[in-house]
C-alpha cells in the first residue's frame, strides 16, 4: 500500500466562469428573437406590445438600453415623432463587415491564415459565378475592374491603386455570386488583407511581373465565366490563389527578417 505521505496534492482546475449578462443584452434578446420568429421584414414596425416594460418585466430604462443596442448592431431604427416608434431595419453588408474587421483590430490573423481560408473559397466563388450565367452587366462591372490596372503605372501610387483594384476584382466576383454567404466570406478576406499593414507594404513594393501575372490570370478566369465553364474557373482561380499565396508569405516573411546592421 502506498504511503500517503508520498501524494502529490493537486489542485482542482476549476472552469473559468461565464460572464454574467445584464439585463439589456437579455431584453436585446429577447425583442431580437420575436422580430425574427414573426417574419417582420426590413421597414416594418415593430409592434409597440413588445416594447412594453411590464410585459417584459423590466424598468423603462432597460429597456431604451436594449433599444439602443439593438440600433448600434443595425436590427432596428428608432422614429420620433407622429407614426414614430422602432422599426426593423436592413443591416447593411458594409457595416457587418466594419464590426468583423474590428474583431480582430488588435489581433489580426497571419496571411497564412487568410490565403488557407482563400485558396478554399475563391475557386469555389469562381466555379459558382461561372456556374450562374453572369448578365452582360454583371460581366461588364467585371472587365471594368481590370481596366483599371491594364496600363503601365506611371508612379508607385499608380502601382498600389493597381494592386487594390485587383482586389476589387475578387470583390465584385464575389457580389455576384448567388451563394451570399459564399461572397460575404469572400468580402471579409479581402477587408483584411486591405486593413493589415503587412499587406499594404507588400502592396506598396514594385513589381510588373505580378501585375501582368494578376492580369493574365483575370483574363483567363472572364473567359471561363463567360463561356459558363465552372471546371476551368475553379481550375484557374485555384491555381491563382496559390501563386498569390506564395508570393505574400515569401515578401512578409522577408520583411521580418532582420536587417544587417550598417
Amino acid at each position: 500500500m502506498a504511503d500517503v505521505s508520498d501524494r502529490r496534492t493537486v489542485t482542482p482546475v476549476v472552469p473559468r466562469a461565464a460572464k454574467k449578462r445584464k439585463r439589456p443584452d437579455i431584453t436585446a434578446d429577447v425583442i431580437r428573437d420575436r422580430i425574427m420568429a414573426s417574419g417582420l421584414s426590413p421597414g416594418d414596425r415593430v409592434p409597440a406590445g413588445w416594447l412594453d416594460p411590464d410585459i417584459l418585466k423590466v424598468s423603462r430604462g432597460t429597456l431604451r438600453e436594449a433599444l439602443k443596442l439593438l440600433e448600434f448592431q443595425g436590427l432596428v431604427t428608432s422614429k420620433t415623432g407622429p407614426g414614430g416608434g422602432a422599426f426593423v431595419a436592413a443591416i447593411a453588408p458594409e457595416n457587418a463587415l466594419r464590426m468583423l474587421d474590428n474583431l480582430f483590430l488588435f489581433a489580426p490573423p497571419s496571411i497564412a491564415d487568410i490565403y488557407a481560408i482563400r485558396s478554399l473559397i475563391e475557386p469555389e466563388l469562381a466555379a459558382s459565378v461561372a456556374a450562374d450565367s453572369l448578365t452582360p452587366e454583371a460581366f461588364e462591372a467585371l472587365q471594368d475592374t481590370i481596366r483599371l490596372y491594364e496600363a503601365e503605372p506611371a508612379s508607385s501610387e499608380d502601382e498600389y491603386r493597381q494592386r487594390l483594384a485587383e482586389l476589387d476584382f475578387h470583390a465584385e466576383l464575389a457580389r455576384h455570386s448567388s451563394n451570399r454567404l459564399l461572397g460575404f466570406i469572400a468580402v471579409f478576406l479581402l477587408s483584411l488583407l486591405r486593413d493589415m499593414t503587412v499587406c499594404r507594404e507588400i502592396y506598396q513594393l514594385p513589381n510588373p511581373e505580378l501585375r501582368e501575372s494578376g492580369l493574365n490570370y483575370q483574363v483567363r478566369l472572364l473567359r471561363a465565366i463567360k463561356a459558363g465553364d465552372a471546371e476551368r474557373a475553379r481550375a484557374i482561380m485555384r491555381e491563382h490563389m496559390r501563386e498569390a499565396a506564395k508570393y505574400m508569405m515569401e515578401r512578409a516573411a522577408m520583411r521580418e527578417r532582420p536587417r544587417p546592421a550598417p
